[in-house]
């Protein structure tokens, strides 16, 4: 929904907590703005009080909900006055000034149904209350709450909490997150050059730090309300494209390495490997058209492959550890192999899905 669509968003109250180095009021503008929300709507008011945090995951849920009000225990958080309702009431209640939500129903932060597929996961949305003494265990709160569920083992586990830090550091910083993509994307191009020239280890470090980055911009520009439309461009086309060139980078480092392979194998390898990739690319599309959700989420164990799925992080472990064992070009071999047995997985996945809605039965994620 655009902005004039939903209804106008309302701070109540004042704040002085500070979260990931900006003024919580303007950072609650900042997330309502890039959720639709702005300053004039369809004539109803979302009032959020600043005495609590939330996800930003509720925002859309209460919009959704004409004439309620979200609470935690019995406070009121957010509230979606209808047209021709008159906010005040509400507004005093939120500030502790008497008042009255009587004209609202009441959503149970704690038991309410939420809608909540957009970055496919299960947990219920937070909200919590905001003071000095929360700051961390919000910044926590928001920090996870911008994760997809279902992604890497990398991504998800291994540097989800140094990325937190770095996120929180860059905030603070006032760093924009397209700066972040632009140092990972300069980190994206000095990998491809070291794996060009067979100086793998260096290349290794490169990348990883830029998967790490790869993190980060995206996080902090949800804990920020920073997201932009060039953003999403910047970052998503980066991750989508430069795969391909690194595993390239990486074949024809072999010979300088001192491991190289016979050209036309090597060749038939990086085939292997390219087509793959695009080949999953493509049916990760038609299945998203075709039903509407991401295929990783369909079944528990799509969502499971997911984690080690032939996509660049897992990738970067086999090599790692190829290269640990001085083999290089076993890791390419190995890679090679992956990319199949992975393209085999989401192709028969795919024709599953499209045998089960033949049958009159349409697939439904086993998160909803």
């Amino acid at each position: 929904m655009t902005a004039t669509e939903n209804p106008a968003f309302r701070p109540v109250g004042a704040n002085p907590t500070l979260l990931f180095g900006m003024d919580s009021t303007e950072r609650a503008r900042r997330i309502a703005a890039n959720a639709g929300f702005g300053d004039a709507g369809n004539g109803a008011v979302l009032l959020a009080n600043m005495d609590f945090a939330w996800d930003p995951a509720w925002l859309k849920e209460i919009a959704r909900r004409p004439g309620t009000v979200l609470v935690s225990g019995s406070q009121p958080v957010l509230a979606h006055v209808p047209e021709g309702t008159d906010p005040a009431p509400v507004e005093q209640a939120m500030l502790g000034s008497g008042g009255s939500l009587a004209a609202l129903e009441a959503v149970d932060s704690e038991t309410a149904e939420v809608n909540y597929h957009e970055l496919r996961k299960r947990e219920r949305p937070f909200v919590l209350p905001l003071g000095p003494d929360s700051a961390d265990a919000v910044e926590r709160a928001a920090y996870d709450a911008s994760y997809k569920g279902v992604t890497d083992v990398l991504t998800l586990y291994l540097w989800r909490k140094p990325a937190f830090y770095m996120t929180r550091w860059a905030a603070q910083m006032g760093l924009a997150p397209n700066a972040v993509t632009g140092v990972g994307a300069a980190l994206c191009a000095l990998a491809f050059f070291y794996f060009w020239f067979g100086n793998y280890w260096l290349g290794m470090a490169a990348g990883f730090i830029f998967m790490v980055l790869d993190t980060v911009d995206g996080k902090l520009a949800r804990c920020t309300g920073a997201s932009s439309k060039w953003g999403n461009v910047f970052d998503h086309g980066i991750d989508l494209v430069h795969p391909p060139f690194w595993w390239w980078a990486w074949a024809h480092g072999l010979g300088a390495y001192g491991t190289p392979l016979e050209p036309v194998y090597a060749t038939m390898l990086l085939a292997a490997i390219v087509v793959g990739y695009v080949a999953q690319r493509v049916i990760e599309g038609l299945f998203m058209a075709r039903f509407g959700m991401h295929i990783h989420v369909w079944r528990r164990i799509d969502s499971q492959f997911r984690l080690i799925t032939a996509r660049r992080n897992p990738n970067m472990v086999i090599l790692f550890f190829a290269l640990l064992a001085g083999r290089p070009d076993v890791g390419l071999e190995l890679l090679a192999l992956w990319t199949i047995v992975s393209l085999i997985f989401h192709g028969v996945r795919l024709a599953q899905a499209e045998m089960q809605a033949w049958r009159g039965k349409t697939p439904v994620s086993w998160l909803t």
